[in-house]
């Protein structure tokens, strides 16, 4: 089932035939660089994709997504919504993970936008935020091109973060 769609990516729950893709995504060391927990196992990897294939247990609107190009078909990366708990407040992140072969295509600042876009248009939310690593900078630079612009520095599980945010804009 489709969730959303950009111009060149359509976003659907993730299904057990995208094991293979996400594994690869999740086993590879350059694109797992800045994820605290590292590179996934494929029991790790086997355990993500069954938790998200219906979306999130706490809200099922929100979860990790397969991110397929549209032309080919093909799996392009893990995208979708999270919530998470930040100083006290439940926050709404945009994930976007890109296979490594499909970088510098746009489709990280594609599907950020897009993230962006169903969370204010779709799901109705007033705020999304970005949990990034404070050296990843190509990660920020996907963030900023979304609208997303620098809130402030966190500490999560013992580790720094950088939480960029945009806010939906009142239309009057």
């Amino acid at each position: 089932m489709t969730i959303f769609e950009t111009p060149r990516l359509m976003f659907r729950h993730l299904e057990l035939a995208d094991f293979d893709d996400l594994y690869r995504l999740y086993g590879d060391i350059e694109i797992r660089r800045y994820f605290p927990d590292g590179v996934r196992s494929a029991e790790q990897t086997r355990e993500e994709l069954e938790y998200f294939r219906k979306g999130h247990p706490r809200d099922p609107r929100l979860g990790l997504w397969a991110a397929i190009e549209k032309a080919s078909g093909k799996f392009v990366g893990r995208c979708g919504l999270l919530p998470w708990e930040i100083d006290g407040v439940l926050e709404i992140e945009i994930a976007y993970m890109i296979d490594k072969s499909r970088w510098r295509e746009g489709f990280g600042s594609e599907s950020a936008n897009g993230l962006v876009e169903y969370a204010f248009s779709q799901l109705g939310l007033s705020k999304v935020i970005a949990l990034i690593d404070p050296e990843h900078d190509a990660s920020i630079r996907t963030a900023k091109r979304a609208g997303l612009s620098f809130e402030k520095e966190i500490w999560m599980d013992c580790l720094a973060s950088v939480v960029y945010s945009r806010t939906r804009q009142k239309v009057a």
